[in-house]
């Protein structure tokens, strides 16, 4: 909680510490009513959008056990600072589009008296996201039309959705693998994975997919699986088999559902169903990406007789 309004004049880091001295997993805001909160979440990774309600001035903080990535979508103060434990704090009364990196440990502490609704969003990343051996330093207000892509795309499945899915993780690895590019440029993210799965890794991952091709597999599974970071596997993966393991999972789906469509006794909507779409239009669409044409057509053509065929003498 945080223990009492900061300061106007001033962001400490005296003040950091004791706006979230409890070290939780998630941010503290002041006055809790003044805004509206919406999460999602799965594993290793959870997004929230924060939204003012009010042009009330509100505080944020935060220090606790993940790297939090903050992201200012509106964000035009009349007065304000923020500040980050080991950089200089700010009061830039301009803070649309500008990102701030709190790495796992250290304190975060801003507080807006807005011009304009603020609206936030939040991500948090487990430290196994990211390789042990990888020191990332803070950031604070800069910006990156990379990252900044990514965040709105979680920023709309948490507004879709809700809820975490495979892409939401997958947005989060990728999200990870761009943080890499902080400290030390972009070309050190490029170089921190070289080879891929070890055969015994690979013979792992690939049986767990085919025996839950139906379900909805976590990139998190996969890499505990591999004894990987979840940013190590996708890599090593991808370098081994030529995909990224979800894109993976869904051609094995596709392949599969090529052999049951073979078989006259199942609608394609059964056949959808079996191999894990929810629906008949998902199903046609992922067929189709992959084939090149819709499932219907697909069992058609195997039912036509070949237009060339060779006659014998």
């Amino acid at each position: 909680m945080l223990a009492a309004p900061l300061n106007p004049s001033a962001v400490s880091h005296e003040a950091i510490a004791r706006s979230a001295a409890d070290g939780s997993d998630r941010l503290e805001v002041h006055p809790i009513s003044a805004v509206r909160r919406r999460m999602a979440r799965c594993d290793g990774v959870a997004a929230e959008i924060v939204q003012a309600t009010r042009r009330d001035r509100i505080a944020f903080g935060y220090r606790g056990p993940r790297h939090m990535l903050a992201v200012c979508g509106q964000g035009l103060r009349r007065d304000g600072e923020t500040a980050v434990e080991g950089l200089p704090s700010s009061s830039l009364r301009d803070v649309t589009r500008k990102l701030t990196f709190v790495p796992a440990g250290h304190a975060y502490c801003e507080w807006h008296q807005p011009r304009l609704l603020t609206r936030m969003l939040y991500v948090y990343l487990d430290p196994d996201y990211l390789p042990a051996t990888v020191t990332l330093p803070p950031r604070m207000l800069f910006e990156d039309a990379t990252l900044l892509s990514i965040a709105t795309k979680l920023e709309r499945l948490v507004e879709s959705t809700g809820a975490g899915s495979p892409y939401f993780e997958a947005l989060g690895t990728v999200l990870a693998y761009e943080l890499l590019g902080l400290g030390a440029g972009r070309s050190h993210s490029a170089r921190v994975v070289r080879g891929g799965l070890a055969p015994w890794q690979q013979r792992a991952v690939t049986s767990y997919i085919n025996e839950h091709l139906a379900e909805a597999i976590t990139l998190a599974t996969l890499a505990r699986l591999a004894r990987l970071s979840p940013f190590h596997f996708c890599r090593a993966f991808k370098q081994s088999l030529g995909l990224p393991p979800l894109r993976y999972q869904s051609r094995l789906r596709i392949e599969h559902a090529k052999r049951l469509l073979a078989r006259p006794t199942s609608s394609v909507t059964e056949v959808g169903l079996a191999i894990g779409y929810s629906d008949t239009s998902s199903f046609t669409a992922a067929f189709h990406k992959v084939s090149g044409v819709t499932p219907t057509a697909y069992r058609r053509a195997l039912r036509e007789p070949k237009a060339c065929e060779e006659i014998e003498p």
